[in-house]
């Protein structure tokens, strides 16, 4: 049998480079590769692939749990302020999160931390 190390998400874009730039510019992400076609930033020990979106591009969503949500929150929420964003609230099944949508993108970001 073999490990998994991890999953990576794929999500698709119109504008590659902007929807790096929001991971890079505000989620303190680094770039891998950055091609005219294709983009892989990562923090920690994820990944993130980007990609082109075709014409017919469906709805995705993907979770980024993280340690500290409030500080994460307190330090990126100006930079939000074009995007669509729900700010951080308290969940039923115990999680704390914000809610953005990825630019050039059709991608529900959640990022979450456990309620202690």
């Amino acid at each position: 049998m073999y490990k998994a190390l991890h999953i990576s998400p794929m999500v698709p874009s119109y504008n590659i480079r902007e929807t790096a730039e929001f991971f890079t510019g505000i989620l303190a992400f680094e770039t891998w590769m950055d091609t005219d076609g294709y983009a892989i930033v990562y923090k920690d020990n994820l990944t993130i692939h980007i990609l082109n979106a075709g014409a017919e591009i469906g709805e995705m969503e993907f979770y980024l749990e993280v340690d500290d949500i409030n500080t994460l929150w307190n330090t990126i929420k100006d930079k939000l302020a074009e995007l669509k964003v729900r700010p951080p609230f308290d969940r039923e099944y115990g999680m704390r999160e914000f809610h953005v949508i990825i630019p050039h993108t059709k991608t529900l970001l959640f990022v979450g931390q456990a309620i202690i």
